[in-house]
């Protein structure tokens, strides 16, 4: 089991929706395809930013901010996908619409103006949105893996209702707004 260290900044889903992307995790966990994603303690969710190192103190004003001033985004994840890299990710595909291209670049622009170091794989022209739903998928695996995907009843629809900042593995979130929320507390 291989596991990194670092903060990422996600990009959360409402219940409904997180509830079917645990759905897939949990098929391909009974199926012992993949369990890393369970075995973290991670959360359905699309990544915004990854970094080896953020100083959280720094960030949760900066995301805040940034969050009361968002609408809960609309998600729609049509297609499944996989990156073609050592760590074997399947995904589920948001489609990249304007709402959700801006609300990065928006994001970006006010970690930018704070000195955050935005890593090649988040700039705003090669960013990839995606939910990751298996990790460390074996080769062997990976068709079947794509079959039980397959299997789920796409499209996935909902809303992304709260950002936050995670420091992992496993995975402990620090902080997290919902979109829009303008209430202190």
């Amino acid at each position: 089991m291989i596991f990194f260290q670092g903060y990422a900044i996600e990009l959360y889903f409402d219940p409904a929706l997180e509830n079917q992307v645990l759905k897939a995790w949990n098929v391909l966990a009974r199926r012992q395809i993949s369990t890393q994603l369970i075995e973290i303690e991670s959360r359905p969710h699309i990544t915004l930013l990854s970094a080896p190192f953020i100083e959280p103190s720094k960030l949760e004003p900066l995301i805040k901010n940034f969050a009361a001033k968002q609408e809960p985004l609309q998600l729609n994840f049509l297609s499944i996908g996989s990156l073609p890299n050592e760590n074997n990710i399947l995904f589920l595909s948001p489609t990249p619409t304007l709402a959700l291209l801006q609300f990065h670049s928006q994001l970006l622009e006010v970690l930018r103006k704070e000195g955050v170091e935005i890593g090649d794989e988040f700039r705003v022209d090669s960013w990839i949105p995606y939910c990751p739903v298996a990790e460390q998928v074996p080769r062997s695996r990976m068709g079947e893996a794509f079959g039980v995907l397959r299997d789920l009843k796409l499209p996935v629809g909902g809303y992304a209702m709260d950002i936050g900042l995670v420091e992992y593995s496993p995975a402990r979130e620090l902080f997290s707004f919902m979109l829009g929320n303008t209430i202190e507390g």
